[in-house]
């Protein structure tokens, strides 16, 4: 008979991580067993809609925007996995679980690992699930009680028929990150706000609600002159609202999402905080989503791992399997070290929100100073590594990686938005140095960094400590070089902050490993310290300020 390859088969996404278990058991301490035996269940679940994800690869949104008898409809049509992960999203509490008090502080530690382990299986239906977890939030922090009230609890409930999702439209044609260059209008018509202008990138339009920026009429140019508004987009009829859908977006990944351009030509809304300074009103969403960002960059990389490694295992090739070559388990281990990198800093993000959410006055500015710069680290950090990973994993399925039908270009596919959504690499660099230039920031990262390595005690993790220390040093000296030179600054903003990025995650896992070797979880995470190490860490070091700009304006 003729040689077939056999697939790579998805195994429980609990139990074959090779950090979650201890993670929970060490965040959640006598909520861990409950919590474990919930995620077990769900790794069951993922890998039976990781095979209809397969078969329902080429299943796209479709906008329909007349009917038979010439009437604009506008309609979208999802695929059925994603009718349906809306169905399992809403049951298992990929939103609500971070709103619930049993876990306290660890909510959403909680709720992050339910993403995790089931997001990746559900064709990317954590876009709009951390534009709902976004909106909730935000709604929260406004004081607006009247919108808490009626639109909170749709969104963070676990009844599939109740929940609502909200999409999020900041994005326009003349803006993208710069929000600044927001020309869409509100003007106040007989009492009620309504919004005029064009939306260039609205995910998850088949979304109930929207929280959106635009300028009330009269107010001056800039950031400081727009509003946040609550828009619900369908009337009782479940016709839109004075929206219009121009057309669904033809992406490089993220195809199952219904990404749409929209006009809104009298969209009925309601301001949710005062009439300026929005932008500042959207700070809390920015930190839930990037801290999504971050965990889906994770839980991306490790989809991509667990499949390469199984392919590894069944593939034979000069006269054995893949995982038995040297040289195919060394390029393994490497993304097996970057992953645990991402997944630290991702999830501390998450510990992070769940103690500004629960912690004590007396806690909360410290957490906050060190969540402004922290978050935004771990997303830029983790969004360039899910992209690296996801190319070297498909690379490990050979022929195969590049083959549509397998599934698996999706992986690199879907990955590539990572780096680009709530802010590029670039952008978010730069909301580093901003960070930093408030004062207490670089000190804050210091003292967490110092932190976990301070818990390194064991001779297996000397040189990571020693490492993470160095590039932490070596980070510190090139900004405070830098900061008296804009241009200078501005131009080593990314290696900077990939820097400080990486040095977190190697931190991280240092203190990590040592949790781990002290409670029974054996040597692996330090492995995966060390490996990491081995990757590279300090990116600033050796450059010049001067020499760096001067070479920067000649290969640009």
């Amino acid at each position: 008979m003729p040689f077939i390859q056999e697939p790579p088969r998805l195994g429980n996404q609990f139990d074959d991580d090779p950090l979650l278990p201890s993670w929970i058991t060490r965040q959640l301490g006598p909520d861990a067993p409950a919590v474990a035996e919930e995620l077990r269940a769900l790794g069951e679940i993922a890998i039976e809609t990781y095979a209809r994800q397969l078969a329902d690869r080429e299943n796209e949104p479709v906008l329909t925007q007349w009917d038979a008898w010439g009437n604009r409809i506008d309609r979208i049509d999802v695929s059925p996995l994603w009718r349906e992960a809306q169905v399992l999203a809403a049951r298992h509490g990929m939103v609500a679980a971070g709103y619930e008090g049993r876990y306290g502080a660890g909510a959403r530690t909680h709720q992050f690992a339910i993403t995790h382990v089931l997001a990746p299986s559900l064709d990317v239906y954590s876009c709009p699930l951390a534009m709902t977890d976004g909106a909730a939030r935000t709604l929260l922090s406004s004081g607006n009680q009247v919108l808490i009230d009626k639109y909170v609890p749709l969104l963070t409930t676990r009844d599939p028929a109740t929940m609502w999702t909200s999409g999020q439209w900041m994005t326009e044609r003349t803006g993208g990150s710069d929000v600044s260059q927001t020309e869409t209008v509100a003007k106040l018509e007989g009492g009620q706000w309504r919004l005029y202008g064009t939306k260039w990138f609205t995910s998850a339009t088949t979304s109930q609600m929207a929280l959106t920026l635009a300028r009330p009429e009269g107010n001056g140019e800039g950031s400081r002159g727009l509003a946040l508004f609550h828009v619900e987009l369908r009337d009782e009829q479940g016709r839109l609202r004075n929206i219009q859908v121009n057309r669904l977006k033809d992406k490089l990944g993220t195809r199952k999402v219904p990404t749409a351009e929209l006009t809104l030509d009298g969209t009925p809304a309601t301001i949710v905080g005062p009439s300026s300074d929005g932008v500042r009103q959207i700070t809390p969403m920015l930190s839930i989503t990037r801290t999504w960002n971050a965990i889906s960059a994770a839980s991306g990389m490790r989809r991509a791992i667990a499949l390469a490694k199984d392919f590894a295992r069944r593939r034979k090739a000069f006269g054995a399997l893949l995982v038995d070559k040297p040289l195919h388990a060394d390029t393994l281990a490497g993304l097996e070290a970057e992953y645990a990198g991402a997944f630290v800093l991702a999830f501390r993000s998450a510990q992070l929100i769940g103690q500004l959410e629960h912690g004590t006055a007396a806690s909360r500015d410290s957490d906050e100073r060190l969540s402004r710069v922290l978050i935004p680290l771990a997303k830029l950090t983790t969004g360039k590594q899910a992209v690296a990973v996801a190319s070297d994993a498909i690379e490990c399925c050979g022929g195969a990686g590049y083959i549509e039908d397998t599934g698996l270009p999706r992986l690199l596919a879907d990955a590539q938005v990572l780096p680009i959504w709530e802010g590029t690499t670039n952008v978010l660099s730069l909301d580093t140095l901003r960070a930093l230039g408030k004062g207490g920031a670089l000190e804050a990262i210091g003292a967490e960094i110092e932190a976990n390595l301070a818990l390194a005690t064991d001779a297996s993790l000397a040189k990571p400590v020693a490492a993470a220390r160095a590039a932490f040093r070596s980070a510190s000296t090139w900004v405070q070089g830098a900061f008296t030179h804009t241009d200078r600054l501005e131009a080593g903003a990314r290696r900077f902050a990939l820097t400080l990025g990486r040095t977190l995650e190697l931190a991280l896992l240092a203190g990590h490993a040592q949790w781990c070797l002290d409670h029974g979880h054996g040597p692996r995470t330090a492995a995966a310290a060390r490996r990491f190490m081995q990757n590279g860490v300090d990116l600033v070091a050796g450059a010049t300020i001067d020499s760096a700009l001067e070479d920067t304006k000649l290969l640009a």
